[in-house]
């Protein structure tokens, strides 16, 4: 039995496309433009998955994440934006600790 898709093949296809392209681009685009390209995705994504998410990934995906600007990275408040994105990727953390930890097969947290 197959596990089921967060995404369909159209839509896993759409932002595969999107992050290869993103990848090329920067090759010859200002390296502050990585995070920007980065957070797109994960915005489409997040859109994807939000009708089926739980409640803690539903409240990521509707908080922290969606108030992420897709800017490039601020030069007048650098510190202020990655703060933000630390808030996320610690939020992250959370939920697939919370959720993978205790799974058969893995450790738990150290």
């Amino acid at each position: 039995m197959s596990a089921a898709w967060v995404l369909d093949e159209d839509d896993a296809l759409e932002l595969l496309a999107y992050l290869v392209t993103a990848a090329r681009t920067q090759v010859d685009e200002a390296a502050e433009y990585g995070p920007m390209r980065l957070l797109t995705a994960a915005h489409r994504l997040a859109e994807k998955i939000d009708s089926r998410s739980r409640d803690r990934t539903g409240a990521l995906v509707d908080g922290p994440l969606r108030t992420m600007p897709l800017l490039a990275v601020p030069r007048d408040d650098r510190d202020g934006y990655v703060a933000r994105l630390d808030e996320v990727c610690r939020s992250v953390a959370e939920i697939l600790l919370a959720r993978y930890a205790s799974a058969p097969g893995t450790t738990g947290p150290a």
